[in-house]
């Protein structure tokens, strides 16, 4: 599960940056008086702010689906190695497979 959060901060201290740097441009291009400039300014801030909603969300979603499927393998075991040795099979089976 430890490496599970690592990644997941990983990710998010990534996506954090792209915002970041997104907003570093927009605020660098603030001085500009064309129409274009200022239209694309807009629409990026927009999306900007959409996107954060988004991530912000899916992250949510994601640690939460981790949190029950951790839990579950610790409940059932037996379970998860059943499945996983499955879908190796069926996985293998179908690779071989030409």
């Amino acid at each position: 599960m430890s490496k599970t959060q690592n990644t997941s901060k990983t990710m998010s201290k990534e996506m954090k940056s792209i915002i970041e740097h997104a907003h570093a441009l927009v605020n660098a291009t603030s001085g500009e008086m064309d129409n274009r400039v200022k239209s694309a300014r807009a629409a990026l801030m927009e999306r900007l702010e959409s996107a954060k909603n988004e991530y912000g969300e899916i992250e949510d979603r994601l640690i939460e689906k981790i949190q029950a499927a951790d839990e579950f393998i610790h409940v059932k075991p037996y379970y998860a190695i059943g499945g996983t040795f499955i879908t190796g099979l069926f996985m293998g089976w179908i690779m071989s497979r030409k």
